[in-house]
């Protein structure tokens, strides 16, 4: 299986029954708490739409995170893909995401760590992720997460 396929594979399989602030409230904490016991040093984010219901920052993090995260959730929103799968889209087809998608990469980053909070029935309604790691680990930490997440829902 390509990397573009085992991610497509994770957004077909990580799906929510339902999303509400109770539950954004719930992933964020658990995000947080394992990102605490691994002194993983993150900013993790959960949206609904374009409202942020969850955000903290562990030591290690900078203002900077915080616009990683906000540029990655920009490519999740107009694409409706993970961030690392959007970047991998491109990187497949020999281009480069900044120069090649027309965007600001101020204010776009396709880069791992935001995923698509999806919602069977509906499709997507915000976004869940994490900055701070390189890409990949971002993109893994994410994944892993909200497979027990929702193995526990």
């Amino acid at each position: 299986m390509s990397l573009l396929d085992e991610l497509a594979d994770q957004e077909a399989r990580l799906v929510f029954r339902a999303f509400d602030n109770e539950v954004a409230l719930e992933l964020g904490a658990f995000l947080l708490d394992a990102a605490r016991a691994r002194a993983l040093p993150v900013t993790v984010s959960v949206r609904r739409g374009a409202q942020r219901l969850f955000h903290a920052a562990l030591p290690g993090t900078s203002a900077d995170n915080d616009e990683w995260i906000d540029r990655k959730s920009r490519v999740v929103d107009r694409y409706g893909q993970s961030s690392f799968r959007v970047g991998e889209s491109f990187r497949a087809a020999g281009k480069d995401f900044d120069r090649d998608s027309r965007l600001d990469p101020d204010r776009y980053a396709a880069h791992g760590g935001v995923f698509p909070v999806l919602v069977a029935g509906v499709g997507m309604v915000g976004t869940v992720g994490v900055s701070g790691l390189p890409q990949a680990e971002d993109h893994a930490f994410v994944v892993e997460r909200l497979e027990e997440f929702l193995a526990t829902r």
